[in-house]
């Protein structure tokens, strides 16, 4: 029996799109088996991705070197379901009917590793948490 239901999408924001929202961006992908449309984009996105955010992700076995950030823009947010906001304050579009959530995290920039991985494993959590509200049962 084929389906028709479009897959749930998210949207992960933070400022520079360097650290929390691909380090959340890469657990939703990688737990939702492709079952969910993950996006992330910033604010005032960085040149590159938080190298220390790499090896973090890197530790739990997901590569996350390859993405770059993104600038934030409408047809994103209208695209999905739920937005995250992680510290983007009012830099972040409001359109009705959307979830949103404004995720609370440590900014991983500037930090070293020890300090990542407490954020790494606290986006880790939400993540499954997100899943869970989303109908999408973790892959792993």
């Amino acid at each position: 029996m084929t389906t028709t239901e479009p897959k749930p999408s998210a949207l992960f924001v933070c400022v520079h799109n360097a650290g929390r929202s691909q380090m959340a961006a890469g657990f939703l992908r990688e737990l939702s088996g492709g079952a969910v449309d993950v996006r992330s984009a910033g604010s005032m996105p960085a040149e590159m991705i938080n190298p220390t955010a790499v090896e973090a992700m890197l530790e739990k076995g997901i590569d996350i070197r390859a993405e770059q950030p993104k600038i934030l823009t409408v047809e994103a947010v209208e695209a999905s379901d739920a937005v995250i906001t992680m510290g983007c304050g009012d830099a972040c579009p409001y359109y009705p009917g959307k979830n949103y959530q404004d995720w609370e995290l440590e900014d991983p920039a500037g930090q070293g590793i020890e300090a990542v991985r407490p954020i790494r494993d606290e986006i880790e959590r939400r993540v499954r948490g997100l899943l869970t509200e989303l109908g999408v049962e973790p892959v792993a």
